[in-house]
């Protein structure tokens, strides 16, 4: 891979322990790897997705950049912030200290053993459509043709996603979404 800068955009979550310290140090960990973190979203509140007995997650979005990197790359970095921050098994439906997800990567689709881009499964889920739409609302996903607002406001998840904050729990109710949603486009 040549020198060029790339934008990408990972999502982050936590449902164990200090979810919010968790985030933190993800973000911390990201720095650390060598990526330019660029944007973070806010941090919201979600409830599990898909899985059952599982405490409340948050979640939030980082757009980076970089270069002279591949995915597969990013994939291992991540990984490895993982493994330090408590995660031993990516690709278990288990809580979680971290877990860290390589969402985009500068307009690239691609499946290997260890990572597929765009995401899989992000245009489904709210708990990542959220974040990055507040990041990233105008960038479009390769595979959906269409943009993280535009999958945001077509996603059939009705699962609850609100803004999180250590202090109050402000919640972000549908009508307030949908004007959101419009500003963005």
């Amino acid at each position: 891979m040549d020198s060029e800068t790339i934008t990408a955009y990972i999502g982050l979550g936590s449902n164990l322990g200090d979810r919010a310290g968790n985030l933190l140090l993800a973000v911390r960990g990201l720095l650390e790897a060598g990526f330019c973190v660029q944007k973070l979203s806010g941090i919201y509140e979600t409830e599990p997705v898909g899985v059952a007995d599982h405490e409340r997650y948050l979640n939030m979005a980082a757009e980076i950049r970089v270069s002279g990197i591949t995915p597969s790359q990013i994939m291992t970095r991540m990984l490895r912030i993982e493994y330090l921050l408590g995660r031993k098994n990516k690709f278990l439906q288990k809580p979680r200290s971290v877990d860290l997800d390589l969402l985009l990567f500068d307009g690239l689709e691609m499946h290997t053993e260890l990572v597929t881009i765009p995401h899989p499964q992000m245009h489904l889920r709210r708990f990542v459509l959220v974040p990055l739409a507040e990041i990233a609302p105008q960038v479009a996903h390769p595979g959906q043709q269409k943009t993280i607002v535009e999958l945001l406001a077509d996603v059939e998840d009705r699962s609850e996603v609100r803004r999180w904050s250590p202090n109050t729990n402000v919640v972000i109710e549908d009508d307030e979404m949908k004007v959101f949603l419009k500003t963005m486009t």
